[in-house]
């Protein structure tokens, strides 16, 4: 019988311990040590290498990468242009939010033209099947499979030589040759590693649908990660129709890219024009909105940012922010009070992105600066004027990348005026079909937006 060896794991950063300790000495984390007993025989699959050693780079093949289209564009965008022969993609999001669908109306587009198999170890063929009908997608060419040991797995993908393999999910996989349950930090690890083996080694390209956490991190180790080639979230709100495919990270292409899609009775269904979709429901002339330009890898994406600012009886006044981050507000609050004398010390903020979309980039500071003065002063704004720039602690204004692109994209739908950074004018094409509000400073756009107020 082989003798097993103790070993403990992280969960959040994958390193090893020999000993169980209270917290992680790489990553110092605390509690996130879990014992993982590895048998020494060991028949897991081993890395395909080159034998002949080093060799210089510019001797390396360097021709372009095959990908193949998944028949959604949306889909497709996000990969970085389709889907990599061989590639490893880690597809997470919250309970519900339409992962096995997206993968299956994927699968059927897919195996119009190659072998698909759709490994499920949470639903039953029927449930599969019953959800393929509700589709309405073409189920011929789908191979289906209900199945959770990873040995019969391997068994199958070695037999059939699918060209893509989804795993849904990979929680609910599990090895027999490792004495822990399925969803461990161990089986998790080991049984990614060896299914990303396998698809590497045969070309196939591979889904791993991942569980997430309350945080809406990836269940399991951090490593599982840093192991794939493209790591994308799935996200929306439950109360919205709007589903976001964001790309996380991805070594084929660009990442923060975004897929749109909605959801409907029939399925998801892709969005050629987020911007328009987001801005459908706005109603102009209303206080404290302002439409922000922003982008989202390559693509261009307007939404509306719209706050409210009350009086509030509370010693400490609210700040709840929807789709941005509620440390950026705090410092943006700080300099309006600061560098304009704007009274918000007693007012309770609510910050929000229509539509449930989420703004990382500081090019919304500007956007959101207008909002809170006009939500503060009950002043509505030009329903054609839109906004973005960073706003630093001094006051000022800095430019931001892809200025024309955002710009090009406010004037396709019908926008007449644009504030930008005064630094960004340079460089500028002249045919861009809408008129440019300069700003160098918070005091020179809140006088350019109300000069009576000034």
């Amino acid at each position: 019988m082989a003798r097993e060896k103790k070993r403990f794991l992280c969960s959040e950063c994958g390193a090893e311990h020999s000993l169980w300790e209270g917290r992680c000495n790489v990553c110092g984390n605390w509690n996130t040590l879990r014992e993982f007993k590895e048998k020494k025989e060991s028949s897991r699959l081993e890395v395909s290498g080159d034998a002949r050693g080093p060799v210089q780079l510019s001797q390396v093949n360097g021709d372009r990468e095959e990908r193949f289209t998944t028949g959604m564009k949306e889909l497709d965008r996000t990969l970085g242009g389709g889907l990599v022969v061989g590639s490893v993609v880690l597809l997470g999001g919250d309970p519900g939010i339409g992962k096995s669908t997206l993968l299956l109306e994927a699968a059927a587009n897919m195996a119009l033209n190659r072998e698909v198999l759709y490994v499920s170890g949470e639903e039953s063929l029927t449930q599969i099947k019953l959800r393929a009908t509700r589709l309405e997608v073409s189920s011929d060419a789908v191979w289906v499979l209900a199945e959770t040991r990873l040995e019969t797995i391997q068994r199958l993908v070695e037999e059939r030589e699918p060209a893509v393999l989804i795993i849904d999910s990979i929680q609910t996989v599990a090895s027999d040759e490792i004495a822990a349950g399925s969803g461990s930090v161990s089986q998790v690890r080991e049984c990614a590693a060896r299914l990303i083996q396998l698809a590497k080694q045969r070309g196939v390209s591979l889904f791993l649908v991942g569980h997430v956490t309350k945080d809406g991190q990836i269940a399991g180790p951090k490593l599982l990660e840093h192991m794939v080639d493209t790591v994308l979230y799935f996200e929306g709100e439950r109360s919205h129709q709007y589903r976001i495919l964001r790309t996380v990270k991805n070594r084929f292409g660009p990442a923060n890219e975004i897929g749109v899609f909605e959801m409907g009775e029939s399925g998801l269904r892709e969005v050629d024009n987020p911007s328009e979709l987001f801005l459908s429901q706005r109603v102009k002339g209303q206080a404290g909105s302002v439409v922000y330009a922003g982008m989202e890898g390559t693509r261009p994406v307007l939404v509306e940012i719209q706050s409210l600012v009350a009086p509030t009886p509370l010693p400490q006044p609210r700040r709840t922010t929807l789709g941005v981050d509620v440390n950026r507000l705090a410092m943006l609050v700080a300099v309006l009070e600061k560098r304009l004398g704007l009274g918000l010390y007693d007012r309770d903020i609510f910050l929000n992105v229509a539509g449930g979309f989420r703004v990382s980039e500081p090019a919304a500071d500007l956007a959101v600066v207008l909002s809170l003065f006009s939500g503060h002063r009950n002043l509505a704004l030009d329903g054609g004027l839109l906004a973005f720039g960073e706003v630093g602690l001094a006051g000022e204004i800095r430019s931001v990348g892809h200025v024309a692109t955002r710009l090009r994209e406010a004037a396709k739908l019908g926008f007449t005026r644009c504030m930008v950074p005064g630094t960004a004018l340079k460089g500028l094409p002249e045919d861009l079909g809408i008129s440019l509000i300069p700003v160098n400073f918070v005091s020179d756009a809140i006088h350019a937006l109300l000069p009576r107020e000034a």
